[in-house]
């Protein structure tokens, strides 16, 4: 693994339990901490969103993407390489463009990892 790439979060076994469920070791907290630094940008958080939002086995061209910012291509392309490295998004060229997609079970992993138990009684 090169120093840049960055381990997919919960493929194959769980990655970690939900933060309410049990304190983090060291090796669970540098994973999810790759993670959360990928989204810790705000273009990189729109990125996400905008490839999410195509909902599941959705995908979208590089092309639909770069006009909704004021960012180069490169620069643009560089985020959504971190995305990638961090294990949040997966990628295919297709003649001149390249298309993307949220990996499988990525933000339900997430989703869980940060949901809170709620108190026997309470609403929602």
């Amino acid at each position: 693994m090169s120093k840049q790439e960055l381990e997919v979060i919960g493929q194959g076994t769980a990655c970690c339990p939900g933060l309410s469920a049990a304190p983090l070791d060291e090796d669970q907290a540098a994973e999810l901490a790759k993670v959360f630094k990928a989204l810790g940008d705000p273009v990189r958080l729109r990125l996400m969103s905008m490839i999410a939002s195509r909902g599941e086995g959705g995908e979208v061209c590089v092309c639909e993407l770069t006009p909704a910012f004021d960012l180069s291509q490169p620069t643009i392309s560089h985020h959504l390489k971190l995305l990638r490295q961090a294990g949040l998004i997966d990628c295919e060229r297709r003649g001149t463009w390249v298309y993307y997609w949220v990996l499988p079970g990525v933000l339900g992993r997430l989703g869980a990892f940060l949901a809170t138990p709620q108190p026997a009684g309470a609403g929602a």
